[in-house]
């Protein structure tokens, strides 16, 4: 059996402990938001500082490589704690994020294998964190297949934020060090929400914060999954009861891009998630700058 409900933040937050630099990020209240009824309060965890990344993973596959180093001989200063060490992952955006920034840190070495569809610029940025990018492949499916096997070449250690038959611990880690921003909102919020909207590419993200707010709320909240309508891959597997590999076209919405779900998320979103809904790259697009405009998020 495995504990498949990562509802915790307990491992995270006693290593956020020891950083100095370490701050919760803002929750950002907006009322009378344009197209809801009047009076409902609209809030929004603004993740943009996070550990100066931009990115709302911030804290997963630091928070592994982190552990990892405090590990590590104590007599080594932190920034040569895992030099020698190599981390590889696929990625669509913020996971690869995390693990370069992770990696950089503690001197480990970072190799992140991206789809061709992920634009140049964000390849660009992750090797100016220190990280090896490799292209491979038309999608992140065909990426994750490669740092698979790039892993078993390189000696080095998969640290992927999905999960599947035989592949569960690492990613149960990486969903821990999520748990931190939904411990965070449950106390920036007095009251619990009616209406809780949780973006998923893989699901990890999604699954942790759900179970973090079932946790602390209960039934209460109605929580809802939201994937683009080129990769349902959650709702998909959800209606038919199975892991599902949803194919599709590349959607504008590239970190949520994914074609097929993490098996420790659906079976945790299958407990805590009331519905799982798509929206097409037109709407994501048109609310993004909706709420650039009411919010200042960019």
């Amino acid at each position: 059996d495995y504990a498949w409900v990562c509802d915790s933040n307990a491992e995270v937050a006693k290593l956020l402990a020891h950083c100095p630099k370490h701050q919760s990020a803002p929750l950002v209240q907006v009322a009378d938001f344009p197209g809801l009824p009047s009076g409902t309060r609209l809030s929004l965890k603004d993740e943009t500082a996070r550990m100066g990344l931009g990115s709302f993973k911030a804290l997963g596959a630091a928070f592994v490589i982190a552990q990892d180093a405090a590990r590590a001989d104590a007599f080594v200063p932190w920034e040569q704690r895992l030099v020698g060490k190599t981390y590889v992952a696929a990625s669509a955006g913020n996971h690869g994020l995390s693990v370069a920034a992770g990696a950089n840190i503690f001197g480990a070495q970072a190799v992140l294998v991206l789809s061709q569809t992920v634009p140049p610029s964000f390849a660009a940025r992750l090797e100016s964190m220190g990280a090896e990018v490799v292209i491979y492949g038309q999608d992140y499916a065909a990426s994750m297949d490669h740092a698979v096997e790039l892993a078993e070449k390189r000696n080095g250690l998969l640290l992927s934020d999905s999960s599947w038959p035989g592949y569960l611990e690492p990613a149960w880690k990486v969903m821990q060090g999520y748990s931190q921003l939904a411990a965070e909102t449950v106390e920036q919020i007095p009251t619990p929400p009616d209406t809780i909207l949780l973006q998923a590419g893989v699901g990890g993200l999604a699954a942790a914060c759900a179970a973090v707010f079932r946790r602390a709320w209960g039934e209460a909240p109605q929580i809802i999954v939201v994937e683009p309508e080129a990769a349902p891959a959650l709702q998909r597997s959800i209606q038919e009861r199975r892991v599902v590999f949803a194919d599709g076209p590349v959607s504008n919405m590239g970190r949520l891009d994914c074609k097929e779900p993490s098996l420790l998320a659906l079976k945790s979103l299958a407990r805590d998630a009331n519905a799982f809904v798509t929206i097409s790259d037109e709407q994501a697009a048109n609310m993004v700058k909706l709420l650039a405009a009411e919010t200042g998020i960019q």
